[in-house]
This record gives structure tokens, sequence and C-alpha cells, in this order.
């Protein structure tokens, strides 16, 4: 497993709500959704983070209880937060949605002796497979 998301710490190979930490967690969901600013939020809430850790920090669904972690945040809260997000991201023009990806027609063909799987190696395969390349066609 890799890091502890805050509020919560492992004691004997499991996860135990901080609840000094679970407590700060909810006071920054509950300053998000009264409107204050993702720093204004973190610096009420008392945790000592950075702007894109607090942003992840509102979209962590461990707050919400898995089979390892036990819930900090109730669905309804967590829910409210991520539309707020997404609502705050549209109004400062930060949802862009895909670019039109224009497809290249490359029309090249080769001609090439038979493949056979020699080594396991995938860049040592693919070296072998272009060594096959005889001409164009």
């Amino acid at each position: 497993m890799g890091h502890t998301p805050y509020g919560y710490r492992i004691e004997n190979g499991k996860a135990a709500v901080d609840e000094i930490a679970a407590k700060q967690v909810r006071k920054l969901y509950a300053g998000y959704l009264e409107g204050l600013s993702l720093k204004e939020a973190v610096k009420k809430a008392g945790i000592d983070c950075y702007h894109a850790t607090a942003g992840r920090m509102l979209q962590d669904k461990h707050y919400l209880g898995d089979e390892f972690y036990p819930p900090i945040i109730d669905e309804e809260t967590f829910g409210k937060a991520k539309v707020e997000k997404q609502r705050r991201a549209e109004k400062l023009g930060r949802v862009w949605g895909p670019k039109d990806v224009q497809e290249a027609d490359y029309p090249v063909k080769f001609k090439a002796r038979l493949l056979e799987q020699k080594y396991d190696n995938p860049y040592k395969q693919a070296e072998y497979a272009y060594s096959l390349i005889e001409s164009e066609v």
C-alpha cells in the first residue's frame, strides 16, 4: 500500500481514523462548501498543505470509507464538494473538453519476412521485427 491519506493512521496493520486530523478534514470540506477558496479552507481547517494537495483531498474517495479505510466524510458532503469543485472550475474556464484529433493516413506498406517470437524483452523483439523489413512496396 502507498501513502496513507491525511486523517488516518495505521494501527496493527489496519487503518484507523486519527480524530484530530479527521476533524480538520471535515473542516476543510465544510469551509470549501461555505464558499471559501481552497487556500482559505485549508488555513481555517489548520492543515498545512499545498493548494493541489487540498484539491486532491476533496476528491479522495477513501474518506467515504472502503474495505480498508473507515469513513470520515458522508456521501452527501463528498458529492456536494465534487459538484462545487466542478462548478468553480467551469466558472474560471478551467474545464477543457477533448480536442479534435485529426487522423493521419500513412499509405505505406512494407514487405517483411515472417515474424516469430524470439525475445522476451519487448524492446529487443521490436528491434528484431523492424530488422525483418525488406523494402517498401
